[in-house]
């Protein structure tokens, strides 16, 4: 008898096997990135949400920030205003994935009250002067 009969079921089985594999992991692959864009999508749009809302006060621009990422199927779970500019963390799930973005929003020439700023320091070239 011929002792090699059969071995070629076996190799498509594994090699149907392996390929199952492969495109599971694509597929969480893609379930994570679609997860990190829902929730960045949502964090976005809810610190715009809250930043235009800001001078209502932070109670009433955190309000609308929950309400626009309610809508994107995200939940708020950091919300903090400081004069015109909003920060927001989102969560949105999407299958096992459940990623947290936060984002930021204001006018462009807004500083936070609570942030010091500093100019930037000029450098003086060190070494041999000629």
């Amino acid at each position: 008898m011929n002792r090699d009969r059969g071995s070629a079921t076996v190799w498509a089985a594994m090699a149907a096997t392996a390929l199952c594999v492969v495109f599971a992991v694509i597929l969480a692959m893609g379930q994570a990135v679609v997860a990190r864009h829902r929730a960045g999508s949502a964090a976005d749009l809810a610190a715009l949400a809250a930043a235009g809302h800001a001078l209502r006060g932070a109670e009433a621009a955190c309000a609308r920030a929950a309400e626009v990422a309610g809508a994107q199927g995200a939940q708020v779970v950091r919300c903090a205003v400081a004069g015109e500019i909003a920060d927001v963390t989102a969560r949105a799930a999407f299958g096992p994935y459940t990623p947290t973005v936060r984002s930021r929003a204001g006018p462009p020439d807004a500083r936070p009250a609570a942030v010091p700023v500093r100019e930037p320091t000029k450098i003086r070239p060190t070494g041999p002067s000629s």
